[in-house]
């Protein structure tokens, strides 16, 4: 396995912290004293206002947008210049460059996911970054802003927040400007920390479709840290992702489960972190929200 490197682990340790500090910070700028988002809409040069909608890319971006002032200046007075991604499907959304030493960067991507109103205490989880190329070949650039090898540090500054219900929402309908206080925000109750990747890491794809990394779906593990690679760090994490269905067993069965990858690996299978898996949709809240827009 990869062994971490703890070159700039000090100069590590003191940018989780204050990162960890400023993610405590950020709600107060984007909720109003009602925990609903400030953002109700967009406005065209008439000064009518037009609502958005609860897609979960939509919030997503436009909460980036939101965010992007308060994270230069952070990044500003921490000591720290910003490079963003040259293309968009590049890893990660952003990186800090230590003004002091060019050799320590961090990648920072911006997680955004919603609670499952049917079970508050999870969420819909989040794509924590592909497991491909960049990942596995750690000194070349493709679809990478820089080498991952390069990167002192991997985080996540994650939001998470409570969708309104449908029922409270028009997005065909336009607004005045003197009615903007009458607008409900498509999102509410908005909370934001940081983690490290590996961390909040499940041993499971995040979307079926794409070679994403997936997140635990329970929010006081998000919180607290708790990934299935809880009790094994960074380096099981990236061993376990970067041959993820590359190894066979001898009855010629992909190994697709951390506990799996333990025991090929000659070690205790029970130092997986036990996952809580989401919870799924129960009938009568489909009926609930039946026509609502695909996510």
């Amino acid at each position: 396995m990869r062994k971490i490197t703890m070159k700039f682990a000090k100069e590590k340790s003191q940018f989780k912290k204050i990162l960890k500090d400023f993610s405590g910070t950020l709600d107060v700028g984007v909720s109003a004293t009602d925990r609903q988002w400030v953002v109700k809409g967009f406005i065209d040069a008439f000064r009518n206002i037009y609502t958005i909608s609860a897609d979960t890319k939509i919030v997503s971006k436009i909460l980036e947008i939101h965010l992007f002032p308060q994270i230069l200046e952070f990044a500003t007075n921490a000591g720290y210049r910003i490079v963003l991604a040259d293309h968009q499907n590049y890893y990660p959304d952003i990186t800090f460059v230590s003004a002091k030493n060019e050799s320590v960067k961090f990648a920072v991507d911006l997680k955004t996911t919603y609670r499952l109103p049917w079970s508050p205490e999870f969420c819909n989880g989040f794509t924590l970054g592909s497991h491909g190329t960049y990942f596995k070949k750690r000194d070349e650039k493709k679809n990478i802003q820089f080498p991952y090898n390069d990167y002192t540090g991997h985080f996540c500054l994650c939001a998470i927040y409570s969708r309104t219900d449908s029922g409270s929402i028009d997005e065909t309908k336009m607004f005045s400007i003197d009615k903007l206080k009458s607008i409900v925000s498509v999102v509410k109750d908005i909370q934001f920390f940081v983690c490290e990747k590996w961390e909040i890491a499940s041993d499971k794809l995040g979307s079926h479709n794409t070679a994403n990394i997936g997140s635990v779906f329970f929010m006081q593990d998000l919180l607290d840290g708790n990934g299935a690679f809880k009790k094994l760090g960074e380096q099981w994490f990236d061993d376990y992702w970067m041959n993820y269905g590359g190894i066979v067993t001898v009855s010629g069965d992909k190994i697709t489960n951390l506990r799996g990858h333990l025991k090929y690996r000659g070690s205790n299978p029970d130092l997986a972190y036990p996952v809580k898996s989401k919870p799924g949709e129960p009938k009568q809240w489909k009926n609930r929200t039946e026509g609502r827009p695909d996510e």
